[in-house]
């Protein structure tokens, strides 16, 4: 029996430390928390997505009474891009939170499905997905990877056995 490490790296930093690109990502990503439809949560998520071609896609969580029928920002807007842009990789995606029932001081990572969701587009564009998490207080973490994000991911290659 051998004992492995997985190690991890990622930066945290302020706002007004990352490039002017990453921080109009990041405004962008909060103008679409603007548009979140979450009665029932009051937890508003933008998410800001930024394609090779320069294009910038956004979407915010949309809930639903018949949980779990709503969607999560990273996924509106990261489907909206692929369906939009099927052929153009995805550079970035921003991610900034905003809650009307209690004060958010830290970031908050994605959720186990838009992780995964972002590491198979990350797989079928052979291409890193830079992931900035922003919260109100301007805290920011960011993965040049979604693999940082979700070690042990499931890639397609483990789940097909034939070609298209």
């Amino acid at each position: 029996m051998e004992e492995k490490k997985i190690e991890i790296s990622f930066i945290s930093a302020h706002l007004s430390e990352i490039s002017d690109e990453e921080q109009q990502l990041v405004a962008n990503a909060k103008s679409a928390f603007k548009t979140a439809y979450a009665p029932y949560s009051g937890f508003l998520v933008g998410a800001s997505v930024l394609l090779e071609n320069g294009e910038v896609i956004c979407g915010s969580n949309q809930e639903n009474v018949a949980y779990p029928s709503g969607l999560c920002a990273e996924r509106v807007a990261l489907f909206y891009a692929g369906a939009k842009y099927p052929k153009i990789k995805i550079k970035t995606i921003a991610v900034s939170v905003f809650s009307k029932s209690y004060q958010e001081i830290d970031v908050i990572s994605p959720c186990g499905a838009c992780r995964q969701v972002m590491a198979e587009y990350e797989d079928k564009q052979e291409q890193s997905i830079k992931v900035i998490l922003h919260c109100p207080s301007d805290k920011v973490l960011i993965a040049n990877a979604v693999e940082s994000l979700l070690p042990f991911m499931f890639k397609s290659s483990l789940l097909k056995k034939y070609k298209q």
